[in-house]
């Protein structure tokens, strides 16, 4: 007997090409998603977008859009609205998203001026599923579950529907979750991040510590009561925006709280 993720909100499997891999920096070029609705329909989408910037000689070796190719499409800001009422009341899936497609994504959204909270929501990543039990790539996840060749590798659209795939075979061969709050923690145990970019992680008491640099494994409350000045070269420094907003969580917090 088939089994069938059981969902009570929508889920929305994307797949992101990018100006390169900084998730401070970089932009989307390609966004595809695939929308599933508790009622068994689906909605598939992709969209090209013109980045302001130039691409990277490397991310045009992956994915082969050039810049001409969308120097005349739409900008993430202009379709912010549209891609808000495709993400704000789904749960999230991907093939390695976790800590790159859902993080620029959001950085997206906030450079927009679109409030939409991304950390609060869950989180499945394909790749995790595969890693914990059969570690590959895409293709050979594809391969390896669907019997298929991935002969356009790279394309957003291509890609998402792959995962979508493999993900369905995932659910028949191995005994995972069947509503999608529950994969989410199956499949994020052994990744607690504070924030998207994992700068941030969670201690065994649950308080935030820093996962970089020269403080790493301190709790990041007890380096701002002791280093105030680090909070400032944090907020001055090269991070993303929503990594920034959890530190001045915490910065606002000890000043609330004396």
């Amino acid at each position: 007997m088939s089994k069938e993720l059981v969902l009570k909100q929508p889920l929305v499997f994307f797949d992101l090409e990018t100006t390169g891999l900084d998730i401070a920096n970089d932009r989307i070029v390609e966004l595809s998603y695939l929308k599933l609705f508790p009622d068994g329909s689906s909605e598939n989408k992709t969209l090209r977008l013109n980045p302001l910037r130039p691409m990277s000689d490397e991310a045009y070796e992956v994915h082969h859009i050039s810049n001409e190719d969308v120097q005349d499409c739409p900008t993430f800001k202009d379709v912010a609205e549209e891609l808000y009422a495709v993400f704000v009341d789904a749960d999230l899936a991907g093939y390695n998203s976790s800590l790159f497609d859902i993080p620029l994504l959001a950085e997206e959204f906030l450079r927009a001026g679109i409030k939409i909270d991304i950390l609060g929501k869950n989180k499945i990543d394909v790749f995790t599923i595969f890693q914990q039990h059969e570690p590959r790539n895409l293709t050979a996840a594809y391969r390896f579950y669907c019997n298929k060749d991935l002969t356009e590798a790279h394309s957003a659209n291509a890609d998402i529907l792959a995962t979508y795939e493999v993900f369905k075979e995932q659910l028949q061969r191995y005994d995972l979750p069947l509503n999608v709050e529950d994969l989410s923690q199956a499949v994020a145990s052994e990744r607690r991040f504070a924030d998207l970019a994992g700068r941030i992680a969670y201690d065994k008491d649950g308080k935030e510590i820093f996962n970089f640099g020269k403080y790493k494994g301190q709790r990041v409350a007890d380096v701002f009561k002791r280093d105030s000045s680090y909070y400032g070269w944090l907020q001055d420094a090269d991070f993303p925006q929503l990594t920034k907003n959890v530190f001045l969580r915490i910065f606002l917090d000890l000043k609330k709280n004396g």
